[in-house]
Formats: C-alpha cells, structure tokens, sequence
C-alpha cells in the first residue's frame, strides 16, 4: 500500500510539473525555465541526485536507473519528462544539451521497452489543449516563487 502510494504521489507530481513547464514554455516564453524544472523532478523521482544523472552519458544513466531499483514505471515519466526537455532546450538555443537530453530518453525508452515519439516536439503538442488547472498542488512552503493552487471545490460545498 505504501509503494502505491509513493508511486501515485510521484505521477501526480510529474503531471502537474509537466503542466506547469508546459505554461512556463508557452504563456511566461522561458522554456529555459520549463527545461529546468523537469529537469529538477528528474532527479526528485529517482531519488539520485538529478545533476548527476543527468550528467551521465545516456546508456550509463539507463544502466544506474535499473540496477537502483528504480520502478519501471517511473522511468517512463523520467523519459517522457527528458525528452520535453529537450524540445525546451532546443527552444532556448542549447541544442548540445538537447542532445543529450534526447539521447538519455530514447536509452531509457530502449532500456525499459518504451515507445516516445520520434520528434520530442509532439511531446510539448500533447499539452495544447491541456486545462490550466493544476491536477494536484506540489507548491513547496520553501519556495515563495511558487505559488500555492487550491484545489477546486467539491460540489455541494
């Protein structure tokens, strides 16, 4: 039960920061930024530090992925995750960093028997007529940037 759980709160959190990187990218212009924060949940889901993961070289951080133990199922909202990045990436101008984010995604999709689209920027589509309501609030108390987002009130509240 609590593995369930860990794993519901780790796709939750995943699928507000792809929201949230999706709207940085596209309504704030920075996907810099946006690139960044999937970058940073990376590391949160793995729970290995996320600079040096994703400093590796993509057949490595695919091998440290599956002897830590790392679910297979998380792995693909990391690749999934990456390969976004590296649309934002591209966007931003630092398409050497893209590379890589693209070719640690598609290790990890060949790692684990995953199927991710051939462009990465299908990847930023899938959100276009994504709602701008957040799934589920992940605002940090420790972060005064990120601003707290209630969650919609019940009916017959």
């Amino acid at each position: 039960m609590l593995e369930q759980d860990y794993l519901m709160r780790i796709f939750l959190q995943f699928a507000e920061i792809l929201r949230r990187s999706w709207f940085k990218a596209r309504d704030e212009r920075d996907p810099k930024a946006a690139a960044d924060m999937l970058e940073n949940a990376v590391g949160d889901a793995v729970d290995i530090d996320g600079a040096t993961l994703l400093s590796l070289a993509p057949e490595s951080m695919a091998g440290i992925l599956q002897v830590s133990g790392t679910d297979p199922r998380v792995t693909e909202y990391v690749a999934r995750s990456l390969m976004l990045a590296s649309a934002y990436l591209r966007e931003a101008g630092e398409d050497a960093v893209a590379d890589l984010r693209l070719e640690q995604a598609r290790a990890l999709a060949d790692a684990y028997g995953l199927e991710l689209p051939d462009d990465p920027a299908e990847m930023a589509g899938l959100l276009d007529d994504a709602p701008e309501p957040a799934i589920v609030d992940i605002a940090s108390a420790d972060d005064p940037r990120s601003p707290a987002v209630e969650a919609p009130e019940r009916p017959g509240e």
